[in-house]
């Protein structure tokens, strides 16, 4: 029988995991979500010591379930394989302290969002095939640092694709935007934004609902999708690796088969925890999920008050992958929260857009109690990646010193010692200038390529080969618009 995936503001839109894969997003402005949710097809048991690739096909083949199986293990092998990690666990679990971080910054990008978007593109290519779609597929996409670098890596020189990111001129590290300028590909495309992520996402998303510019790009022989992680085929990916940290847990005799976790996520979009939440759903003894924010702490007050409201000061921080106010994925949560009800998400959705804020129901509430929501601002960034090093010798990126910050606070809050997995979402690497500010005052004059070989020297641990090619690479992007112009900057790439 075939899953089905209906968008969270109509139940007359329903599609196929391809079909869902291949749109990106609805054409109602709502995200696809599974109608029901598939259970592991096998006992955990028979998942131990199985490789990251056999679980994520076990995984990805419950939801993705019009994949053939030839299908589905050719995108695995594809994406996979130990060309792109640099770690034959692809994402290995490590005790640091009371912690266990699972290190999801092992790809080609040194962030997690390796792990979706480096199988992303082989899930949409035969999503096309098995759809009879002749259309060149145009990637939009909004990034907050990291997914638009692991996307176009993922779709780089990819045939019938093209990929269009855009990002928050000055609200990235100055690795990520090197990462994005330096990027190569006959088909990438990089425009800084003069405004910021929450701005940019929601260009993207009203672009994906403009009826005239779809049919514009239609008759052109183009179709729009997405690489964000409103697009069930970035997010569903990510459901594999908790599984595959659950049974390393169990493999090193940290947990039993059936123990419950907690999983702690520094959260900006809302996909990262909610695949957490979806891995729950599938059969993983998963107790409490902290949800972890930076100083734009708008999804901490909604998990203690019930209120979702963007209407607040926007702050760049030295976490800026989580500088985010409009959170895409919660709407997925609300969905569910409300039982399934797309017209009561749609009216709460037109709410945030009208009015800026919500209030859910004290019952929907009740539905996602497991939901701890805590926050850390700048300078207890910096103190937890100062105090995890000195205790450890272990370097915290900035986003996951946030989840750090935030599991120490919920510790000492409620006493709870179930084995928790921090997911560490990227390199410190990636974020020098953030990191080395932890242990010392930096000049301002010092750049961060600089910082780079200190950040080594006090690590011990190698660069990247992400970072040494940043190096040398030439700028090929260059191009800063502000949010009207986006639009046409697309057109001008399609010849329109």
């Amino acid at each position: 029988m075939t899953l089905y995936y209906q968008s969270t503001r109509n139940p007359e839109n329903r599609v196929t995991a391809s079909q869902a894969i291949l749109k990106g997003i609805a054409e109602d402005g709502g995200l696809y979500v599974p109608e029901a949710h598939p259970k592991l097809p096998v006992p955990l048991a028979d998942l131990v010591g199985k490789s990251y690739q056999e679980v994520a096909f076990t995984v990805m083949k419950a939801y993705f379930d019009d994949f053939s199986q030839e299908e589905l293990q050719a995108c695995i092998d594809g994406a996979y394989n130990s060309d792109k990690f640099d770690t034959p666990e692809l994402t290995p679990v490590k005790k640091v302290g009371d912690a266990y971080y699972l290190e999801l910054f092992h790809g080609q990008t040194i962030a997690f969002k390796d792990m979706a978007l480096s199988i992303l593109p082989y899930l949409m290519t035969t999503s096309a095939k098995k759809q009879g779609s002749d259309k060149e597929i145009v990637i939009l996409t909004a990034t907050s640092g990291d997914t638009g670098k692991a996307a176009m890596a993922g779709f780089a020189d990819v045939p019938g694709t093209k990929i269009v990111v855009f990002y928050p001129k000055g609200g990235v590290s100055h690795i990520q935007e090197l990462q994005m300028l330096t990027q190569k590909g006959d088909n990438t495309y990089v425009v800084g934004i003069t405004s910021n992520f929450d701005d940019a996402q929601s260009q993207v998303k009203a672009l994906f609902g403009d009826q005239a510019l779809n049919e514009q790009i239609d008759a052109a022989g183009y179709q729009f999708s997405s690489a964000n992680s409103i697009n069930i085929g970035r997010l569903i990916p990510q459901v594999a690796y908790y599984v595959f940290a659950y049974l390393q847990l169990v493999s090193q005799g940290i947990i039993a088969l059936g123990d419950a976790i907690n999983v702690d996520v520094p959260t900006g979009n809302f996909g990262n925890i909610l695949a957490a939440y979806y891995a729950r759903q599938m059969g993983l003894p998963i107790k409490t999920f902290i949800c972890a924010s930076n100083k734009n702490n708008v999804l901490t007050d909604f998990f203690k008050t019930g209120v979702y409201d963007r209407q607040r000061p926007f702050y760049v921080t030295n976490s800026p992958s989580m500088d985010i106010l409009i959170s895409s994925n919660l709407e997925r949560l609300i969905y569910h929260a409300t039982g399934n009800d797309a017209a009561q998400t749609a009216a709460y959705m037109k709410q945030l857009v009208d009015q800026g804020h919500y209030q859910v129901t004290p019952q929907m509430q009740a539905t996602y109690a497991d939901f701890y929501g805590g926050y850390a601002d700048e300078a207890q960034i910096e103190d937890s990646i100062k105090a995890v090093y000195e205790a450890t010798g272990y370097v915290l990126d900035p986003h996951t010193a946030v989840a750090t910050s935030v599991y120490c606070d919920y510790r000492q809050e409620t006493g709870d010692t179930t084995p928790t997995l921090i997911a560490s979402t990227a390199s410190p690497y990636k974020f020098p200038r953030s990191v080395m500010q932890s242990f010392q005052d930096l000049d301002p004059e010092v750049d961060d390529l600089t910082l780079v070989d200190q950040l080594e020297a006090i690590s011990g641990v190698p660069q990247p080969a992400a970072v040494l090619e940043v190096k040398e690479a030439q700028i090929r992007h260059n191009e800063v618009v502000d949010v009207a112009g986006m639009k046409a900057s697309i057109l001008a790439k399609l010849g329109l």
